[in-house]
């Protein structure tokens, strides 16, 4: 193995947790097609809160077709003028799109030397961007792998604020059904990294 491969090995864990940021940022970016439905439906978990959530979402998703989930995306994030909820930091901090918040990110993305795809025209501080980006830090996707101490403060800077809410808010939207158990994964998630980077930052106070 080159010296570059072993700089770049990822813990398991780690891995682990940049796909579970890329999975849910793919399911809330846009609608899920057949084979992202029958890679959820194949999913399995513990007892915790976050296995449970994935095993609901996997009954779901192998009850689930396609066609069915789109409408539910589309009533819950575009809607004829306005979906249900709006995924957006802006939005859940200052109650406003593109507020200080879609600043305050732009600013440490650039800083991070991370750029938006020319494909993507929704503000950055968009739920599944910032998932995305999280998991580009953790396995160094724009460069080199970002330290744990620096994605917690990406995290606790653009997520932490306001994603559980948001989270708590898809499991309870009136036209979440798949999309409920995704709230739910995604808000055992965000707790369990939330946890996790103030046990980090303790241990190493």
């Amino acid at each position: 193995m080159s010296a570059d491969a072993i700089e770049n090995t990822i813990p398991e864990e780690d891995q682990l947790r940049a796909d579970l940021y890329d999975f849910l940022s793919a399911l809330l970016a846009r609608p899920p097609g057949d084979d992202l439905l029958r890679q959820a439906a194949g999913l399995s978990g513990d007892e915790s809160d976050l296995g449970q959530a994935i095993n609901a979402m996997a009954r779901v998703a192998a009850l689930t077709g396609a066609k069915s989930v789109e409408r539910e995306f589309n009533a819950l994030f575009i809607g004829m003028a306005r979906g249900e909820l709006l995924p957006y930091g802006s939005f859940y901090l200052t109650g406003f799109l593109n507020e200080k918040p879609l600043a305050m990110l732009r600013k440490d993305m650039n800083d991070l030397h991370v750029t938006r795809a020319a494909n993507v025209f929704e503000p950055e501080d968009n739920i599944a961007s910032l998932f995305e980006i999280m998991a580009g830090l953790i396995t160094g996707r724009f460069g080199a792998m970002v330290p744990l101490v620096r994605q917690a403060e990406f995290y606790n800077r653009h997520i932490a604020p306001w994603a559980e809410h948001f989270f708590t808010d898809l499991e309870k939207a009136k036209n979440s059904v798949f999309y409920a158990t995704v709230g739910a994964a995604g808000r055992a998630f965000t707790e369990i990294e939330r946890e996790a980077f103030r046990m980090n930052a303790v241990g190493s106070a």
